[in-house]
């Protein structure tokens, strides 16, 4: 039985070879425009994405970007970041939900293309505000980084507000706890353009192959 990442044959015209070129699936994808955020954001996660989305860009500006996502969260800043770039990249971002979209990976999902943020029927999307790791001793005050935490916190809500045109206060009171979401309630809170059961052809353009 196979071990490891499966790999798959391609043919690259510019080689001019008449064999194809086995490469690992993920690079295979890639290839496709497709990236995948499957694990917690952290900081080496977030550098590959980024490297993803700048290179690929670089090498062809005009083909979009599909990122499936079932993140169960991830640091702040990795999710301001990422969703940042993928509003800077030249070509279009899609973001399709397989799962879970929690905490960052919600914000992940907000970073796509206008009217192209997706969410498959049994996924679950996840709000709640920031947790902060900067608590000091016996009562745990918050150092003076707090004021720091307050600023990523309100941006956070902010970016909230602004995708789902909600007012910031509403969607502040929130984030206050865990604001768990089926697709269809994130669609109707506008966290999601389109549920993925809905109008089901518009994925032959997504999926080509």
């Amino acid at each position: 039985m196979p071990v490891g990442v499966p790999k798959v044959s391609l043919l690259i015209p510019e080689e001019e070879k008449e064999e194809p070129t086995w490469l690992d699936l993920y690079n295979r994808l890639h290839r496709e425009r497709c990236l995948f955020l499957c694990n917690k954001l952290d900081f080496e996660t977030t550098n590959t994405l980024m490297g993803l989305l700048v290179g690929l860009s670089k090498a062809d500006p005009t083909r979009d970007f599909y990122i499936f996502i079932h993140c169960p969260g991830g640091w702040a800043l990795c999710g301001i970041g990422l969703f940042d770039l993928m509003r800077y990249v030249p070509p279009d971002v899609h973001t399709i939900t397989l799962g879970k979209a929690y905490s960052m990976g919600s914000l992940v999902l907000l970073g796509a293309a206008t009217d192209e943020c997706i969410a498959f029927p049994n996924g679950k999307i996840l709000l709640h505000q920031p947790s902060c790791s900067y608590l000091g001793p016996g009562l745990g005050e918050l150092y003076r980084d707090g004021d720091e935490f307050k600023n990523i916190r309100n941006h956070v809500t902010s970016i909230y507000s602004q995708k789902t045109k909600k007012p910031w206060h509403i969607v502040y009171l929130d984030l206050q706890r865990d604001y768990l979401m089926n697709p269809y309630e994130a669609k109707s809170y506008g966290l999601v353009d389109h549920v993925g059961i809905d109008g089901y052809e518009r994925y032959g353009r997504i999926f080509p192959w």
